[in-house]
């Protein structure tokens, strides 16, 4: 199999990515990706696999890890001699990301809960004779209960 038929230059690799040139190559100074080989002019080369880790890359940053510790958990293919090192290392991965999302999924069930409270809330507000306006603090605390109104209610009133 001729190796340089998987390779894309740098320049196609970031189109195929939708990142840009700087991104990968910061990426690279900072140990997070490397390109699979470099031609003799030192042109960037890499795979289509390397796609993957660069979107767990995006992944773990937007599950607001900084750089460095998405280096230290993608560390995974440093040179290691015991197997059970590695895929240990792996794993701690794995429930790293895990742990984050749960807390994202978490955060986001919260924000519905909001929601559904502001719903029922604007239901109630159907039947106002009261419009949100600065006289009355845009019905702050609500008129026919006294009660604050639900924070997505109120971002908007």
């Amino acid at each position: 199999m001729n190796d340089a038929n998987e390779l894309l230059k740098i320049g196609d690799f970031a189109r195929l990515a939708s990142t840009n040139l700087r991104t990968l190559r910061y990426y690279e100074e900072l140990g997070l990706l490397a390109p699979a080989s470099r031609s003799q002019g030192g042109f960037r080369y890499y795979r289509r696999a390397h796609l993957n880790r660069l979107n767990m890359i995006r992944d773990l940053q937007s599950l607001g890890l900084n750089l460095d510790r998405i280096r230290e958990l993608m560390a995974t293919r440093e040179v290691v001699d015991d197997r059970k090192q590695f895929v240990a290392r792996v794993d701690e991965a794995l429930r790293e990301q895990d742990r984050l999302l749960a807390e994202r999924i978490k955060l986001l069930e919260e924000q519905r809960a909001g929601i559904a409270r502001a719903s029922a809330k604007l239901h109630d507000c159907e039947h106002c004779r009261h419009s949100p306006h600065v006289d009355n603090n845009f019905c702050e605390p609500c008129v026919m209960t006294g009660q604050p109104l639900p924070e997505t209610i109120s971002a908007l009133y």
